[in-house]
């Protein structure tokens, strides 16, 4: 099985969507992997921009299966807007995207987290984009957090946690 890995190697656009859009048409599986919903990445058909955050590139592919892997945290408020802006292009997500349980949830409890850690910093902030992604994977790596998959248990609700 042929397997082709496309990686950015600096922050920022680097067209890492546009090549695995293009590459995409030759491969059944799309898979992201890791990294959460930052500025997105462009894609354009004719006129049409349209900007992923959270999706593979290959949804816009008909026979291309999408899997949001168990490195990506997700953030749930954002992959239903986008989600919503590919529906508006006439691609029913829920045919060719897969979301791995196992990949955490950004909560708005990591916004706020993420805001207050930047501002401490003063002038040595990073620049945050304060979506929350950064807390979200110290939860990830602390074995902390909420996962896709916790939301799906019968008991969800009265665990408390919502």
């Amino acid at each position: 099985m042929k397997v082709d890995v496309v990686l950015g190697l600096q922050w920022g656009d680097e067209g890492k969507g546009k090549i695995v859009d293009v590459l995409a048409k030759s491969y059944p599986v799309v898979c992201r992997f890791q990294g959460g919903p930052n500025a997105g990445h462009s894609l354009h058909f004719g006129k049409k921009n349209y900007v992923l955050h959270s999706v593979p590139a290959g949804v816009f592919r008909k026979n291309t299966i999408n899997i949001i892997g168990n490195g990506v945290v997700l953030d749930p408020i954002i992959f239903k807007e986008e989600c919503k802006g590919i529906e508006a292009m006439g691609i029913d997500p829920t045919k060719n995207v897969i979301i791995s349980k196992k990949a955490h949830l950004i909560l708005p409890t990591h916004k706020i987290i993420d805001a207050a850690s930047e501002a401490a910093k003063g002038k040595t902030k990073i620049g945050s984009t304060l979506k929350g992604i950064g807390p979200t994977y110290m939860d990830k790596t602390g074995r902390n957090g909420l996962r896709v998959g916790d939301t799906l248990a019968k008991d969800f609700k009265k665990r408390g946690i919502v």
